[in-house]
């Protein structure tokens, strides 16, 4: 009996050894997660920055990005130096470090980086709520620079759908503190996670929706997004407000885009002896073929009097 259990005692002190093993592997293997990629520098449109690009191949997938970074950040770096030059620098980002070497001519070049990653970044990300966060996802997180700051940022905005992806995509597309403040200055709740990044990738500003409010519009969320979809701009609706039609629906004013009503085309039907068409006359015309040649070949046929509605149905029933 004692032998039993003096095995027992052997084999919990072996497993407890193996699992002890695996957890130190896992740490050690997490500790040395580092990839080896490439870097570039072009001239940015901007004087105080570069066009800095970050890329990674493996053999199922690719990472690459690319954006416009102040020239402070490359400590050591004179950019303003002529000629062949080589750099060694660091790029620290709380998700890892890219240590960057390779060369400068004139001020644009090109190397190699190694990244290594950092090992508390993944506990710290899930203390504020943002989970799921595997070893490629850390890389892509350093290379955007998804730092903590930015994720306590967001966390403070109480938005609902958020999670690790949206995160990402806040800093592809720029969804700031700055940006969800201004939005919710104008009135907007701004609180989906979801449309506050389908505002950024459409255009909806913060100056679109006072517009807006100042032509005595309030619109909701998926309204704005729909205006910008379809190109309901304000140059657009000034064009329109020139031809007398000032403060339409604005699901009309989408419904104008979708089927091609333009300032032209009312202007040109305003040539031809029809003098301000209701807007749904307006969308009929274009949605079943009455275009001003139309007019113009019915009118050069005898047919010189035929109301919008008449011109309408006779398209309908396919009268050429």
């Amino acid at each position: 009996m004692e032998e039993y259990t003096a095995m027992n005692r052997r084999h919990a002190l072996v497993a407890y050894i193996l699992t002890a093993c695996t957890l130190v592997l896992a740490l050690v293997a997490r500790a040395a997660d580092s990839r080896t990629g490439s870097w570039t520098v072009t001239h940015s449109d901007e004087a105080d920055k570069v066009q800095f690009q970050l890329i990674y191949h493996t053999e199922h997938s690719n990472s690459n990005h690319q954006s416009d970074w102040p020239k402070a950040e490359f400590k050591g770096v004179d950019f303003s130096r002529a000629g062949r030059q080589d750099v060694k620098f660091l790029i620290s980002r709380d998700a890892g470090k890219f240590d960057c070497n390779g060369y400068l001519e004139d001020g644009e070049g090109a190397g190699v980086f190694h990244y290594t990653s950092d090992t508390q970044y993944v506990s710290k990300m899930s203390a504020l709520g943002f989970g799921g966060i595997d070893s490629d996802k850390q890389f892509s997180m350093a290379m955007l620079d998804v730092s903590l700051a930015f994720a306590k940022q967001v966390k403070d905005m109480n938005l609902r759908n958020m999670d690790t992806d949206k995160l990402i995509a806040f800093r592809i597309f720029n969804v700031t503190q700055d940006f969800v403040n201004d939005l919710r200055k104008q009135g907007l709740a701004a609180t989906d996670a979801d449309k506050l990044v389908a505002f950024r990738i459409h255009g909806v500003s913060p100056e679109m929706v006072s517009f807006l409010h100042q032509a005595g519009y309030q619109p909701d969320e998926d309204t704005l997004v729909a205006l910008r979809i379809h190109g309901v701009t304000r140059d657009f609706m000034q064009q329109l407000k020139t031809d007398g039609y000032d403060r339409l629906d604005l699901q009309k004013l989408i419904a104008f885009r979708i089927h091609g009503v333009s300032p032209e085309f009312i202007e040109r039907l305003d040539k031809l002896g029809y003098k301000h068409p209701d807007p749904d006359q307006l969308v009929a015309m274009r949605i079943h073929g009455v275009s001003p040649e139309y007019i113009s070949d019915m009118q050069a046929r005898g047919f010189k009097d035929l109301s919008i509605d008449k011109l309408v149905s006779m398209r309908i029933h396919g009268i050429d």
